[in-house]
């Protein structure tokens, strides 16, 4: 929510025409909402921010960032590999930036530990070009439409109902 970036997202969201969310951290530092947040969401934990940015997206554009945006990348390529998630595009954006990071995950995660395969490396998507990072986007998103039609048509198909359906307003 803060500059940079995410004040570019909110402000293309607003002029789009859509409802620009901001989801704020209290950092002693740097953060603070930005004059383009139709909704200010205020964390004070990452952990809960990344939930919320996880149940919300259908996609990660990450650029250049320090530790939570670290966090924020391992947290949803994981699910991805796991298949919490699916059809779920994670892109990196600027390469030489994710260049030193991929090459150790590949030559030491892959290659002489074994803890990753080549095929899970490919879950994240590197450019420098914004058209090619909007259809690789654009393809996920389409992915996820089309996963969920074919779930709404499957009479076998039971969805999750959330515990306050269930069991009232009181039990969450």
């Amino acid at each position: 929510g803060g500059p940079g970036i995410m004040e570019a997202a909110n402000k293309g969201a607003r002029a789009g025409g859509g409802t620009s969310i901001g989801c704020n951290i209290e950092l002693p530092f740097e953060q603070r909402p930005n004059a383009y947040q139709d909704v200010a969401l205020q964390f004070h934990y990452f952990f809960c921010r990344k939930t919320i940015f996880l149940k919300y997206s259908s996609a990660f554009v990450i650029f250049p960032g320090g530790f939570g945006t670290l966090d924020e990348l391992f947290e949803a390529a994981t699910l991805l590999q796991t298949h919490k998630v699916s059809n779920f595009p994670i892109v990196l954006y600027g390469s030489d930036y994710w260049r030193g990071m991929l090459d150790w995950i590949r030559e030491t995660m892959c290659r002489r530990e074994g803890c990753l395969s080549p095929r899970e490396l490919e879950l994240l998507r590197v450019t420098d070009d914004l058209g090619e990072a909007e259809r690789v986007v654009m393809e996920g998103i389409a992915a996820l439409h089309r996963r969920r039609e074919r779930l709404a048509a499957d009479p076998s198909h039971r969805p999750v109902v959330p515990l306050h359906r269930v069991f009232g307003p009181d039990a969450v």
